[in-house]
């Protein structure tokens, strides 16, 4: 799995209430270290909280699963 398709199912997580979120994270998390790569870049449109409360959450619970997130300029 490419990190582009790991985030593709971040993205359908976050839109289904965030189903099987711990498992879309594992995968990205191998992605990622399987392409050199030390963070994850998310777009801030695709997601349901696009504040910066929502962000932060998501920062938050993503750098306790391994994966340091940053978002891409809107």
């Amino acid at each position: 799995m490419t990190v582009a398709d790991a985030m593709e199912r971040i993205y359908e997580s976050l839109a289904n209430d965030n189903a099987e979120i711990d498992a879309c994270i594992k995968n990205l998390k191998a992605a990622l270290a399987a392409e050199g790569l030390k963070e994850a870049v998310v777009e801030p449109t695709r997601l349901a909280q696009n504040n910066r409360q929502g962000r932060k959450l998501m920062q938050s619970y993503f750098r306790k699963k391994g994966v340091t997130v940053v978002f891409a300029e809107a």
